[in-house]
């Protein structure tokens, strides 16, 4: 699963050798990054502050469903 977080300037100092160690997330503007979930987990555990901006969802894809099919 993957999350998408934003650290202060201070934090992110912080959260950069954790964030290289866990993930192989992708880094977006203003300090914004897409990380692992192991990985948000291993910043919560070192005390790094973080705001979480989305999740990604584990709600099946509705592929495959016909127009007005109960699913």
């Amino acid at each position: 699963m993957k999350v998408v977080i934003h650290l202060s300037s201070s934090e992110e100092l912080k959260a950069i050798p954790i964030l290289l160690r866990h993930s192989s997330g992708s880094i977006l503007r203003d300090r914004t990054y897409v990380i692992s979930d192991a990985a948000a987990k291993a910043l919560r555990t070192a005390g790094v502050r973080f705001s979480e901006l989305s999740r990604e969802s584990n709600i099946p894809a509705l592929e495959g469903a016909a127009s007005c099919e109960r699913i």
